[in-house]
């Protein structure tokens, strides 16, 4: 079974097919930084941003250098250790190199938006010096770092700590922390700003989308395997981490829009925020939490509700020496 202590390395027969067709989907997806045009963006940033628009971008690069950095730490520590696949291990190997390439890219937008260079060592230590970050990751650690001390996954409990661990993984980190951000960016991009940061965004949004879908595909072949192990109470704790979740980006769009960003308010934030955990609730088969409706027609084309057929669909407009913008008017 996929939780199953030890390394399987036979690959042949293949027992998880679907992974191994996830990861050669993820090497036909590769783009690089260089690809994105940040030449418009420091006009924008310079001369057309308002200082409550710049505020949220400051904080909204400061959360990007450092939620992928726990992402990948991880999927090294975590992930790969317990997943017992050789064709999930291919996959977390390209994912790994994607969260590297999304540090690059966030990297890459810090040091072109932040000129000043105690700014700049301010925003890699956000973790340390903006609460409304360090709450997130004082989240994350909480609900992944009970994992840490199990060598291997040998008893219930300990397989239970392992899916709430990937859960908040896919859930919360993935599937609401960076679809929010995410949220953020298009909406700037709705006004005409920012078109550089949309683009790339466009990728990494891509690339998240299948990690979070591949995370649910080994939470859904663990409960087809062990269904026993989703009893009531870890229903009742993926509910806690969601809620909990929601709390914590909320407090971040209150940092984000406190300076009152026309177009944009908290509510309408908090709003969407319930509207994707009650996605995430969705993903998992449960019930939803909130009965909140996503608030923002801006972000209609990218769909957080359908993610069970994104690999039914073509993925040749994604791929490295395809020009042209890059458009999300598929469901996935």
């Amino acid at each position: 079974m996929i939780l199953d202590p030890g390394f399987d390395l036979t690959l042949r027969p293949m027992k998880y097919p679907v992974f191994y067709e996830m990861y050669r989907n993820a090497i036909r997806n590769t783009w690089t930084v260089e690809e994105v045009d940040f030449s418009t963006d420091t006009v924008d940033l310079e001369r057309r941003l308002l200082p409550a628009e710049r505020h949220l971008v400051n904080r909204l690069v400061a959360f990007f250098a450092t939620g992928d950095s726990i992402v990948s730490n991880n999927l090294v520590l975590s992930l790969y250790k317990h997943i017992n696949s050789p064709e999930a291990r291919m996959y977390l190997s390209r994912q790994l190199y994607e969260e590297a390439l999304h540090v690059q890219f966030y990297l890459t937008l810090i040091d072109t938006y932040i000129p000043d260079t105690g700014e700049r060592e301010a925003a890699f230590a956000a973790v340390q010096n903006i609460p409304s970050i360090q709450r997130k990751a004082q989240f994350c650690f909480k609900w992944m770092d009970s994992v840490d001390s199990v060598a291997s996954l040998e008893s219930a409990t300990d397989r239970r700590k392992f899916l709430l661990n990937l859960i908040c993984f896919a859930c919360c980190i993935e599937g609401l922390f960076f679809f929010a951000a995410f949220a953020y960016v298009y909406f700037l991009r709705s006004k005409g700003l920012l078109n550089g940061l949309a683009a790339g965004t466009n990728w990494v949004f891509r690339d998240e989308s299948c990690h979070m879908a591949f995370a649910l595909e080994v939470v859904e072949t663990a409960r087809r395997e062990e269904p026993e192990l989703f009893d009531d109470a870890l229903h009742a704790d993926i509910v806690t981490m969601l809620e909990e979740a929601v709390e914590c980006e909320t407090q971040f769009a209150e940092d984000l829009l406190g300076g009152g960003v026309p177009g944009l308010s908290t509510r309408d934030m908090r709003t969407y925020l319930e509207f994707v955990a009650d996605q995430r609730l969705a993903n998992l088969g449960l019930p939803p939490r909130f009965g909140s409706k996503n608030p923002f027609s801006f972000m209609d084309l990218q769909d957080v509700q359908e993610l069970s057929n994104f690999f039914e669909r073509r993925v040749s407009a994604y791929q490295v020496a395809v020009t042209g913008d890059v458009v999300f008017d598929e469901a996935f």
